[in-house]
């Protein structure tokens, strides 16, 4: 009898699984923007969790029983990556950064989380690369966790963990010595204990290391940290196990020793000049300029924008921006969000072009630019075989840019999340 049902039970299985593979969608939208190019009279075939066909009609073998889907006069896009955010952070203008991971239990904390993961993802940001928990621990690899098995719905997610800073250097403060308040990230020095951090936070579910090269929770201001030679042991320990190292800098110097190091991304990037874009042209290693974070701390001290004067680091971070464009270096699309509000993505994409980038190089550098930089394959273009995250706006984001914010079509591995 039980060899009967064991029988049964995998007939039945193998039957579910066919007909979720078989499963076909149509959608028929204006135009599809691939990850490259716009596309005028396009459809895109969905077979399950993949594309099985993308391109005009005629080219497309198109099943009798594929459900249709209208989009008139919408815009196809790969599903959008968010490079630079943190889940485990809500505005600051609501909470301080310092009251945030202090003050908030862990599991207020991951309750948010949850929130803005369900956020972002009804953005039409399906994939984020999660930048620390700012004092969470490994909750974010729990978090990952979760939506992998569709307990709750957010995008796919790289994780960093705890990210890592030299002893000092990172907050909360205390000016009682023997207190030892939660920290923001966790702390390593020297060769040797930057290798065992690194492989610490790997073992842990880190998908990559974040270390800040320049930063000390003082009124002073930011100076370098770490060494070139922790810097490069890092590097070495994590791409040893196939881990890229993501960098936080705002000073120069800070920004030179990561990229001796080899960095794979440079975050913030203030402290950026011509020499230095130059170097990052020739080791490929790309920008993350978090341009709508800078914006977004100005607001919150007051600045009105459009009526009052530019802040000097607004003013520095275009400056940045632009010369790093001059200079041809990758541009990923991240913008530090946990400090603005989650679902609120598109902002920076927004300032990008404001910025002076051309819309369609925005498109790209958030779908199939950050893809490539992210090593995420089969993800950031429209074409058969890669897995079917796939969001519809109104109008053409790439004659304007403002569309990306009018998302009527989520889907992720062929799931419908939100269709209006």
């Amino acid at each position: 009898m039980k060899t009967f049902q064991l029988f049964i039970i995998t007939i039945l299985s193998a039957f579910s699984v066919n007909a979720q593979d078989t499963t076909y969608m149509l959608l028929k939208p204006a135009r599809v923007f691939d990850g490259q190019a716009i596309h005028s009279n396009w459809y895109v075939l969905v077979k399950g969790k993949h594309i099985e066909a993308a391109g005009e009609p005629s080219t497309i073998n198109i099943p009798a029983t594929a459900k249709i889907i209208e989009l008139k006069g919408m815009t196809l896009l790969p599903g959008l990556i968010e490079g630079h955010s943190h889940l485990f952070l809500h505005p600051y203008n609501e909470t301080k950064w310092t009251d945030q991971v202090m003050n908030e239990s862990r599991a207020e904390r991951t309750a948010r989380a949850v929130e803005h993961a369900k956020a972002t993802l009804m953005a039409g940001f399906t994939t984020v690369r999660d930048l620390g928990t700012e004092g969470a621990a490994y909750d974010d690899v729990g978090l990952k966790t979760a939506i992998s098995k569709g307990v709750i719905p957010g995008p796919r997610m790289l994780v960093a963990t705890r990210a890592i800073v030299t002893t000092g250097a990172y907050g909360p403060k205390s000016s009682v010595a023997e207190w030892h308040p939660v920290l923001g990230a966790e702390e390593a020095d020297g060769v040797e204990g930057i290798s065992r951090v690194v492989r610490s936070q790997i073992g842990y579910g880190a998908d990559v290391v974040k270390l800040y090269a320049d930063y000390w929770a003082t009124d002073e201001g930011a100076t370098p940290t770490f060494t070139v030679d922790e810097l490069k042991a890092a590097v070495a320990v994590a791409n040893s196990r196939g881990s890229q190292v993501v960098v936080h800098s705002g000073t120069e110097e800070g920004m030179r020793r990561a990229i001796i190091a080899g960095a794979s991304t440079i975050e913030h990037g203030d402290g950026g000049t011509p020499e230095l874009f130059k170097m990052m042209k020739e080791k490929g290693i790309a920008l993350c300029p978090t341009l709508a974070a800078t914006e977004a701390n100005d607001r919150y001290r007051g600045w009105k924008k459009g009526v009052d004067a530019d802040p000097e680091d607004v003013i520095t971070k275009r400056k940045m921006f632009r010369e790093a464009l001059s200079a041809g270096v990758t541009i990923c699309m991240g913008g530090d969000v946990g400090v603005f509000a989650h679902g609120e993505n598109a902002r920076e994409m927004l300032l990008m072009a404001e910025y002076g980038m051309k819309p369609v190089d925005v498109l790209r550098s958030a779908t199939s630019v950050n893809a490539g930089v992210f090593g995420l394959k089969k993800l950031g273009s429209i074409k058969a075989g890669y897995l079917a995250d796939i969001i519809a706006v109104e109008g053409n984001p790439a004659k304007d840019i403002k569309a990306v914010q009018q998302v009527k079509l989520v889907m992720k591995d062929g799931k419908i999340y939100l269709q209006k």
